[in-house]
């Protein structure tokens, strides 16, 4: 990358890549695989910009930040995962960290002060698959509301690796013994400090969970669907069988937000009665799946299931259907952007008994009864006091 021009009022950036091929490797790459910034979805697209010129007349200097040609060729990342509720195993590293390419070593450590931690570094077969790991992951939580992963970079250049076993992983000589059961356990004094040469690279601040409700793996109990009940991973559902007289975005939003925060819903304008929904993490996803398949909705059970898309595109100004594909990325009503939420442990299918928060105090149980009434007969009613 040559040079970089953001616009930080637009929340946009062009990129400037040394050469065509470049950019062509890098909409190639994340056509496949949904990048994150801080938690948020990026979406990568051409631009009609041949060349950046960072030197214009009169413009911000806080608009335009030029690239140093200095490239990084670090491969090793060093992960602390936090508030680790649940076991996190080096294959849970692998199936997360091979997502941006190919994991060549692996080693865990732990420190005795902070049992609820573990600490690994992960060696990554290039820097560019580092690179796009630690800015993808970091700041993620593994499953919903904790195993949250802090992520940078080593000083090591490279992992010595002496055991296969539970506790390190060299997937380039699987011929390794696997030594007895405290093999390859190292502290973090006996290993040294990924950062204690390198002044560039201070210890990492801790960041809160991530808004997300997890990076969708294996849990230990069922609050967690497997990654394996889905032939794809990714943010986007299929809907289809719905009512083509009541379908709208916005309702769409509304019922699928309580799995998920949802950015995206496309109703197709050939096919009304199929839309698109994408959540910013794949667990939204796999969560609406699992509760709101065969759920009847307007008069019919709807079909959920996973997308073959990875995003849902945005239309162009003037298209047909721009008024059926909405974009709620900034939406205010978002249940699952605050950090530890109860809300990321309160999702459930849905069913007969509601509940209803932030009531102002004015409002009594008539008012409420009145309200809901119009959609159907209310048998019970109780205010928690």
């Amino acid at each position: 990358m040559t040079n970089l021009v953001l616009a930080k009022k637009k929340n946009q950036a062009l990129l400037e890549m040394d050469e065509v091929q470049s950019a062509q490797a890098l909409l190639e790459y994340y056509s496949e695989r949904q990048p994150t910034v801080r938690g948020r979805p990026v979406y990568v697209q051409y631009s009609n910009h041949q060349h950046l010129k960072t030197e214009q007349e009169g413009q911000s200097p806080e608009a335009v930040s030029p690239v140093t040609s200095q490239a990084d060729d670090r491969t090793v990342l060093r992960v602390i995962v936090d508030n680790m509720l649940y076991p996190v195993s080096i294959d849970v590293l692998k199936q997360i960290f091979s997502r941006y390419g190919a994991v060549l070593k692996i080693v865990t450590f732990s420190k005795n002060n902070f049992p609820d931690q573990l600490q690994a570094l992960i060696q990554m077969s290039e820097p560019m698959a580092a690179q796009t790991a630690k800015f993808s992951l970091n700041g993620q939580n593994i499953y919903g509301g904790c195993c949250t992963l802090r992520i940078d970079f080593s000083k090591l250049t490279s992992l010595n690796v002496k055991y296969n076993n539970d506790k390190s992983r060299d997937y380039t000589n699987p011929t390794l013994p696997s030594g007895d059961s405290t093999s390859g356990a190292l502290t973090i004094d006996q290993i040294g400090s990924p950062y204690r040469t390198n002044p560039a690279a201070p210890a990492i601040p801790f960041i809160g969970p991530s808004s997300v409700p997890g990076l969708n793996l294996p849990g230990t109990t069922l609050r967690f669907p497997s990654i394996s009940s889905s032939p794809a991973i990714n943010s986007v559902v299929l809907v289809s069988n719905l009512n083509e007289e009541t379908v709208t975005p916005d309702a769409l939003f509304t019922l699928f937000g309580v799995y998920g925060d949802v950015i995206r819903v496309k109703v197709l304008f050939n096919k009304k009665d199929n839309a698109l929904v994408q959540y910013n993490d794949p667990s939204g996803a796999q969560f609406a799946i699992q509760h709101l398949n065969n759920i009847r909705v307007w008069g019919k059970p709807l079909k959920v299931t996973q997308s073959k898309h990875a995003v849902v595109q945005m239309p162009r100004e003037g298209q047909q259907d721009a008024q059926l594909t909405k974009d709620y990325t900034s939406s205010s009503l978002h249940r699952f952007k605050k950090p530890n939420s109860k809300n990321h442990h309160n999702i459930y299918p849905p069913s007969a008994t509601l509940h209803l928060s932030n009531i102002p105090p004015n409002v009594g149980e008539q008012t409420l009864r009145d309200l809901f009434g119009e959609f159907g007969t209310i048998v019970n009613f109780k205010f928690f006091r």
